[in-house]
This record gives C-alpha cells, structure tokens and sequence, in this order.
C-alpha cells in the first residue's frame, strides 16, 4: 500500500482582506477579465427585468449604433463585481460616486477592472457592535482595446478583526464629489444615431418632455434570484451568498440587483429612454433581502437639447423596499442622467 501525502495541518484561509489591512494605494488588478455574451444578457434580463430598447432590440441597436450594444446597468453590475476583491467582507455598499460612461460596450467586448484603494475611515465603535471602517474604491474598466469604460469611486464598510492592529484612519469622503463633469457627458453618445431612433420608435421623446415632472409607479418588483445575480457579476463579496456572513443572518442582496430593478421600473416610466449614461450619485439607505418588493418615484429635473438633437435627461429615482412583515423602507436614492432622441 502506497503511503499517503501529509496533509498541511494548518489550511490558509481564503476569504479576503479585513478594513485593517487595506492601505491606501493599494492596487488590485489580478481580477479575472469577463467577456460580454448573449447569454450574460438574457439572464441579467431576466432576473431585473431590463426593459431598454438598445439592449433588447438588436436590429434597431445595428441601425442606431452600429453594434450590438450591452445594456449599461449589466456593464455596470460586472464592473462592480470585478472590484471586489478587497470587499469580499463586505457588510454593505455606502455610495457611488460620479459613475461614467465613457462609450457603450457591445455584446463581445471584454471588460477588465482596476480597483484602487484612495480613502480610509474607521467608524467610530458603538456599544454591542462589532467594529467596522470606511473604504473608498477607485474603479476604472477599459475593454479589448485599453479603451476606457468606466471611471467611478465606491465606498464600502468592512469590518475589523482587530480593532488595536487598525490605524484611526480618518480621510475625508466629501472629497469625492457627486457631480458628472458636464462636457464629457454627451461623449458617450458619439456614434449614436438618435434621428434613426426617433424615427423608428414610436412614442414620447425628448421633446415631448417637461422638466420638472414626478412619476410614482403603480405596482412593484419582487427581488428574485440574488445570488444568481452576484454569480453572474463575479461578485465575491460573501454577505451576497452566505447568509451566516451577514450580521442579519440572511443574505445581502447585491446593491446593483436593487439598481437595476429600478433601472428597469424607470424605463416603464421613460419607455423611450436611449440609454443612461453616468451616475452623479447612487447611495443605499438601507438592505435589500431577497423577497422584498422594491417600489420607484421617478423625477425628472432637468433637461438639455443636444446640437443635432434630442437631449440628456437628469434624473432621480426613490426606491423604497416593501418587506415581509409589511414594513416599508427607503433603500435607494439614485441620481443619474440619460439620453433621449
């Protein structure tokens, strides 16, 4: 009989840095890259209800920008779950901030993310709590070509494992502002034929729009299929797929399953919306857990005409979270600015 290997009695821990050990300047980009694909679209589609034109319609997406365009909110959530890395101990996503892209990704593009860590805060230790810090992450994502997709900063809360190891790291997280540089915003739409798309679809566009204008949605969306969601994103993060790691005992649901479900409950309102183009903020008020039924206010506050027409649309969206006992909480405050023909 063959003598068995010796096994290593004490096994590395795999599972991630604590808020301690992160340092600012340090830089991840080991992540794997990931290549859009028909059927990344269709499951996204199907678990948060995609409803943009661009995405769904191929033939109108060949004609009004050459490509066959993936939809924002699934270039979005794959950034994203690229950058977590040094938040798989996450305990939830604080913010975004000024979230922009650069130019549209088509289905076949390969995306690959940096993640940088560029501000540190430890939260102040609260009576039977555990301790926990601030991180705030600077996330560029270029596709095939090293051309950029997006650029934007998250800030997420971590715990501390010990407490007299971490440093009183107290940066200031108003550095990180919320606005979208206005002259870049329109870049994003080059190559766009909005004149094709107007002619092609039907309805309400951009001038047939009033600002300022508030829309409540009759009915709402059940979260369903969150951690396929986190899966399909690359999203590492444990509280989206291990209820134990979770201070609540459930599972966390991913914040960008909560923003695409009101991305979708925004094109119910907006039904010809082109495409979203950047985030000036998004910020999670609360968690959402699967099997609650989120709910959108639509506000439209401003709107500004492109040269050869249509125009970009600022708007924000209220999310609220009905929950199983019939509590009602607000989950989401959203600010964005779209495209319409």
């Amino acid at each position: 009989m063959s003598a068995q290997p010796e096994i290593a009695s004490d096994p590395i821990l795999v599972g991630g840095p604590y808020w301690e050990e992160l340092s600012v300047g340090d830089l991840y980009v080991e992540f794997p890259a990931l290549t859009l694909s028909e059927g990344h679209a269709a499951l996204h589609q199907s678990i948060v209800g995609d409803r943009l034109r661009l995405a769904l319609d191929a033939t109108l997406s060949e004609r009004v920008a050459g490509r066959r365009l993936a939809h924002p909110m699934l270039v979005c959530d794959v950034s994203i779950g690229q950058s977590t890395l040094p938040t798989q101990r996450v305990i939830g996503n604080l913010f975004y901030r000024r979230l922009m892209l650069r130019r549209l990704p088509a289905i076949g593009d390969t995306m690959r993310t940096t993640t940088e860590i560029v501000a540190l805060k430890r939260n102040a230790v609260k009576e039977g709590r555990k301790p926990t810090g601030l991180a705030v992450l600077h996330i560029v994502t270029k596709d095939q070509e090293d051309r950029a997709i997006l650029d934007y900063w998250r800030c997420a809360m971590l715990p501390i494992n010990d407490l007299d190891a971490s440093e009183p790291h107290a940066d200031d997280l108003a550095q990180f502002p919320a606005d979208l540089p206005p002259d870049a915003l329109a870049a994003a739409l080059d190559g766009l034929d909005l004149d094709a798309y107007r002619n092609e679809v039907p309805g309400a566009h951009f001038a047939d729009l009033s600002a300022p204008t508030t829309w409540t949605l009759d009915g709402g969306d059940s979260v369903t299929a969150a951690t396929e969601l986190a899966r399909l994103s690359l999203n590492i993060a444990k509280a989206h797929t291990d209820p134990g790691s979770h201070h609540s005992g459930k599972r966390l649901v991913y914040g960008g399953h909560t923003i695409g479900i009101a991305a979708a409950q925004l094109t119910k309102t907006l039904p010809n919306l082109v495409t979203i183009i950047g985030w000036h903020h998004c910020n999670h008020l609360a968690p959402v857990f699967e099997g609650d039924v989120l709910r959108s206010t639509v506000h439209l506050e401003g709107t500004e005409p492109l040269p050869d027409g249509g125009g970009l649309v600022t708007l924000s969206v209220e999310v609220t979270a009905q929950r199983a006992d019939g509590a009602l909480d607000a989950v989401l405050d959203w600010r964005l600015v779209g495209a319409m023909a």
